[in-house]
């Protein structure tokens, strides 16, 4: 049933982000750094803190302005092997986010998550849903609250090995719908965008991996839809502090070399 799954997803999502009619399209950048670390039994923290650039109608380079800045807590919840359960808090600071179509409109953003994976090894294919509360900052100086729904498939295939450890390459891919109540700010449309995603990583260390992918985001709009070309690079750091600490103490405790 796996290889029905990942096949059947290869050959739907891999051009069903590239069939829009770029009506208004935008280049942009996204990054990420990601710590994570085991909590309590069957729990992990998590803290994300990121940032995207955006082009404009009249400057089409991909850093024409800086759209967004944001940091993000989770808790992580391994249920079982198959099943993962999340929740987050968000703080949004966005100063030119053109699916906005206001300049500094700030937001939080909590959210419930649950991850169901179909296999582990040699790939990892999951499905995601997500439900976030939007509450966006308006002109007026109060906030509009609009309801996400986000469903998404994924898979990492590792390359050069089964598992992904030190210096694996693995392959990313993953298709995204997003679903909204509609607000003044956000827009009223209920189908509010899909995300299509592909890219690569490389494990630097079994705990610290870079990837770098190609995001297509189309946003059908009542007045003019959008298109984003997006380069992504995000850096995921596991248990960074706690190696650190024991990779300092492990050389504090060596043995000085002896004189003759």
């Amino acid at each position: 049933m796996q290889r029905w799954l990942l096949t059947g997803f290869l050959l739907v999502t891999t051009p069903f982000g590239l069939l829009y009619s770029q009506t208004n399209t935008l280049g942009q950048f996204w990054n990420e750094l990601s710590f994570s670390r085991a909590a309590f039994k069957k729990s992990a923290l998590e803290l994300d803190l990121g940032q995207s650039w955006t082009g404009t109608p009249d400057h089409k380079s991909m850093f024409a302005e800086n759209a967004q800045i944001y940091v993000r807590g989770w808790v992580h919840y391994y249920y079982s092997s198959r099943w993962k359960f999340s929740f987050f808090l968000a703080y949004y600071s966005n100063k030119d986010v053109p699916e906005i179509k206001q300049n500094k409109a700030p937001e939080i953003r909590p959210a419930v998550q649950a991850m169901y994976f179909f296999k582990k090894i040699p790939y990892t294919l999951n499905t995601r849903v997500r439900l976030e509360d939007r509450n966006i900052k308006t002109d007026s100086g109060g906030y509009e609250t609009t309801i996400r729904l986000r469903t998404q498939l994924r898979c990492i295939y590792p390359i050069n090995d089964k598992i992904i450890g030190a210096g694996t390459i693995y392959g990313i891919a993953s298709d995204e719908l997003m679903f909204k109540t509609g607000t003044n700010v956000a827009g009223s449309q209920f189908f509010d965008r899909n995300r299509f995603t592909i890219g690569c990583g490389y494990s630097i260390t079994s705990d610290i991996q870079v990837e770098v992918t190609y995001v297509n985001e189309y946003l059908p709009r009542s007045s003019v839809d959008e298109l984003y070309n997006v380069l992504q690079v995000n850096i995921n750091f596991i248990n960074l502090f706690a190696n650190l600490k024991n990779t300092i103490f492990k050389k504090s405790s060596e043995p000085a070399p002896s004189q003759d």
